[in-house]
């Protein structure tokens, strides 16, 4: 990206200028409210706020060699604590700045950062990013030695389930104000592209990131080789998955980075990558010890995380006062749903941003991470939801701030960012018609034969999972001991399973007496006969089980089911006619009408694979409302076909072209590796 003009407000001398104010405001206001502090006069404020940031300045480094284990085994009070002893020893030194007690400079010092966050933000000086960023160049500069370099690096950044039409309606609504400016600037342009029939991170990422999501037929599916649940978020899986998956040169091959995702792309530097956690071969980033050695770190998330946990009560507090429908209950939104959230919201955010500004001063050529708020946000409140509106402009802010800081790196950089697949939304099945989709297939079939659902511990819960262990695995310190010994009643064969130690997560349970597994992906749910071990065909299905097809797609919240026939291959089946996808043969109405152009086209290929299911079904879609409903407790969701979930999206810079349609992950990966190939002059990739 080109160099851009810096700001007057903005520059470092009148930075420090303003910085300087608001911590001067900040201590007058706080002293205004506040009746244990006094502050003689105006000039009492300003000399005070110079000397707490000199003591910090100066103390803070040498004490957190000792202390910073503590500091993140105590997530972060410690710190809070420490904050609070540099503004009590001011008082101390400074005539007319008085304080009841420490206490008193406890709750001062963590008001003066609530109020430095607050007009910061307004002010867009982003007082504690330029803080953040300094420290970050200098311990890259020592531990890298980074060299100068006019080739340019790209860094895709991965906006999880955001569809492409809510990107323009975001950056046309005031949401995302930084990528609306590249894109009315001409320096960048948004091209969508068209996701595989499994419209989920598993699939998506496999194909972006290696070329290849061959045999991924949905998040989670029965093997009936192994005779196991498989989810795809699992850690046991993945590295499976990858080495099937990768033919050593993924997008991140060389000398890349992978930051908070599924799969690694091949890439060399790690950090919370599910399928590398435990591979020693990978460096892996310390980056949860580095970013807690800026004091201010700590106090700015803990507030911002708290700060999101308030936000998400009273958004669904206001949902449900205002009948906002669909609407999820407490049992999915209450609890520790709140703290989960600003997890995925905050902590993971914060960090990848942390971890990619040391990336990009380290001079990696490549950088792959997954934001996942929005996804977060939109599954638990809608597609539409202010809240998720609210996650898509804070993670705009961070990459203005990742903008800003490419133009002190070694090289130039070119920022992609992109989605994975987008999201659906409507009522979920449950919700709807009052069964899940095991109940409603238990209801077809005879009573001897039982039914069993399964999911595993979900997105959100994989996640940190993977966060955990990656902390306690690979953290070159005490705090991976710190946090194994926090954690060690929920790890097992030295990863954190947050289900427990000693009791495997739901998805592995299958019972003894089970003869048909069905499963839900988004809204797309598979159903597999345990009681044979190849797949069944439709006449075996009609002839073992006669009520299951017909009962299947006469139910108004599906909308086709694809079965393989012996005699005439996969057919779709709907309410109203059948689609042979040998040849492209329709009876009666076409069942994927509303589907796509391309929908067959996805089908014939998921029916290819080994692992697809002995009847996939997918829900309805209404095209009108963009309205689907998936067989999970999800309101905005994605993992099969119909609407927004299939649509995800390329922002990239406009010198970087996009030959022809983009159809499938696959080719998302053959357009991203020949745009780095071209900037470091190797020959094209081979898509699998």
């Amino acid at each position: 990206m080109k160099k851009r003009k810096t700001p007057f407000f903005k520059r470092p001398v009148i930075r420090i200028l303003l910085i300087w104010a608001i911590q001067a405001f900040a201590l007058l206001f706080l002293a205004w409210i506040m009746d244990s502090v006094t502050i003689a006069r105006v000039g009492t404020a300003v000399i005070a706020s110079a000397i707490i940031g000199l003591l910090n300045a100066l103390l803070w480094p040498l004490l957190s060699r000792i202390f910073l284990p503590f500091v993140v085994l105590t997530f972060g009070i410690l710190a809070l604590l420490f904050n609070g002893l540099i503004v009590w020893l001011t008082s101390e030194l400074l005539p007319g700045f008085t304080l009841v007690d420490y206490w008193s400079a406890f709750w001062l010092a963590l008001g003066m950062a609530a109020v430095n966050i607050i007009l910061s933000t307004l002010l867009t000086i982003d007082d504690d990013h330029s803080w953040t960023r300094q420290q970050v160049k200098r311990r890259m500069k020592r531990s890298e030695h980074p060299e100068k370099t006019d080739i340019p690096g790209i860094f895709f950044l991965e906006i999880d389930g955001l569809a492409e039409p809510i990107l323009e309606q975001a950056m046309a609504e005031g949401h995302m104000p930084t990528l609306k400016r590249w894109v009315d600037s001409g320096s960048h342009v948004v091209t969508p592209w068209e996701t595989d029939t499994s419209s989920q991170t598993s699939a998506s990422q496999a194909g972006i990131l290696h070329g290849n999501n061959t045999n991924i037929p949905a998040f989670r599916w029965y093997d009936k080789e192994t005779k196991e649940i498989v989810a795809s978020s699992n850690t046991k899986v993945l590295p499976i998955l990858e080495k099937e998956l990768s033919d050593g040169n993924g997008l991140l091959a060389a000398d890349g980075a992978s930051r908070g995702n599924l799969l690694s792309g091949d890439a060399p530097y790690v950090m919370a990558t599910a399928s590398s956690i435990t591979d020693r071969t990978k460096f892996h980033a310390s980056e949860f010890q580095a970013y807690f050695a800026n004091p201010y770190n700590t106090a700015r998330t803990l507030l911002l995380f708290l700060w999101d946990v308030i936000l998400e009560k009273w958004q669904f507090r206001k949902a449900r006062k205002n009948n906002v429908q669909p609407i999820l209950d407490k049992h999915h939104r209450g609890g520790m749903y709140p703290l989960i959230r600003a997890t995925m919201t905050v902590i993971m955010r914060e960090l990848n941003i942390y971890t990619l500004v040391g990336d990009m001063f380290a001079g990696r050529p490549s950088a792959y991470a997954t934001f996942v708020g929005y996804d977060e946000v939109a599954h638990h409140s809608g597609i539409y939801d202010d809240g998720a509106f609210d996650a898509l402009h804070k993670l705009d802010q961070q990459f203005a701030r990742m903008e800003s800081a490419s133009d002190e790196a070694p090289r130039p950089y070119h920022l992609v960012i992109l989605s994975d697949h987008g999201q659906t939304g409507g009522a979920t099945f449950q919700q709807r018609y009052g069964k899940t989709l095991e109940a409603f297939v238990q209801e077809l079939m005879t009573a001897e034969h039982k039914v069993q659902g399964a999911t595993d511990t979900g997105e959100s819960t994989a996640k940190m999972n993977v966060f955990l262990t990656d902390t306690i695995q690979n953290e070159s310190s005490g705090i991976s001991k710190l946090f194994g010994r926090l954690f060690k009643n929920r790890t097992e064969d030295g990863e954190v399973a947050l289900h427990g130690k000693g009791e495997k997560p739901k998805s592995k349970e299958i019972e003894a007496e089970t003869t048909v597994i069905a499963l839900a992906s988004g809204n797309l749910g598979l159903i597999s006969f345990t009681q044979w071990d190849h797949r069944m065909s439709l006449e075996e299905i009609e002839e073992a089980f006669p009520e299951v097809v017909p009962g299947l797609v006469a139910h108004e919240g599906v909308g086709f089911a694809m079965i393989r026939s012996e005699k005439d291959g996969a057919v779709v089946i709907g309410k109203n006619g059948r689609y042979y996808l040998q040849d492209d043969r329709i009876e009666g109405e076409n069942p994927l009408e509303l589907f796509g152009p391309r929908a067959a086209q996805h089908l014939r290929r998921t029916d290819s694979f080994p692992n697809c299911p002995d009847i996939l079904v997918n829900s309805f879609y209404d095209p009108e409302h963009n309205e689907g409903c998936a067989f999970e407790e999800l309101i905005g969701f994605h993992g099969g076909l119909g609407g927004t979930q299939t649509q995800p999206f390329l922002l990239h810079p406009a010198e970087l072209k996009v030959d022809g349609d983009l159809v499938g992950a696959a080719d998302v990966y053959k357009t991203c590796k020949g745009w780095l190939n071209q900037l470091h002059g190797n020959s094209e990739p081979e898509t699998a």
